[in-house]
């Protein structure tokens, strides 16, 4: 890449904020983390070092604050499914495919929660473990409020159900260069007849 960013005129800071992480999100979605330098995002920027060290005191703030924009925007889709039928069926289908729609972003954001390379380190592993936890505990109300299965038990499921989603959706992204790909359509159904076999032994009884 190019050390020497071209000038832009100033703008107000929202949206040089914007712009930064707009350009670090894209840098990273496509070198990873640890290939990533705060150059590499400056340059792309079109920014001087300076100006992106006054949004950001370093790469490692700049990536937590791109993920937990991608943790939001996953947990509002999912959420919105569990809550979009009253139907469980519908309601696990309508979770599933929301799962997959999120990795099947153009922009290929999912890596950086789900290959960012930095599983060991304690901050993203905090986030990830926040998020599944979230969604199983999401989960595990629903079958709670549904059977006579006690909490912890309902939990179980729900993290299993939870690592599921988690496990195919991000086996389905990791296949966009192979031609033999399923539809998204079709993959989110062979993961949702997958949990449904399961889950559906458990039939409403309240």
């Amino acid at each position: 890449m190019s050390t020497s960013p071209v000038r832009q005129s100033r703008l107000p800071r929202d949206e040089r904020r914007k712009q930064l992480l707009d350009a670090a999100r894209h840098v990273f979605v496509e070198h990873g983390f640890h290939a990533t330098s705060m150059d590499d995002i400056a340059v792309a920027a079109a920014v001087s070092k300076p100006v992106l060290y006054q949004h950001f005191p370093g790469k490692h703030e700049l990536f937590l604050d791109l993920m937990d924009t991608q943790i939001n925007l996953l947990e509002s889709s999912v959420s919105a499914a569990l809550e979009s039928t009253p139907d469980n069926k519908e309601r696990v289908l309508a979770t599933i495919r929301a799962y997959f729609q999120f990795v099947d972003s153009p922009d290929r954001a999912y890596r950086l929660l789900f290959d960012s390379g930095l599983n060991n380190d304690p901050a993203v592993a905090a986030r990830m473990e926040g998020l599944d936890h979230r969604f199983a505990t999401g989960i595990a109300a629903i079958i709670t409020a549904d059977t006579t299965l006690a909490r912890e038990e309902a939990l179980l499921l729900g993290h299993g159900l939870a690592g599921l989603m988690r496990a195919s959706a991000r086996h389905w992204a990791g296949q966009s260069g192979e031609p033999a790909r399923p539809a998204l359509d079709t993959a989110a159904d062979l993961a949702f007849r997958l949990a449904w076999r399961g889950i559906g032994r458990f039939p409403k009884e309240r």
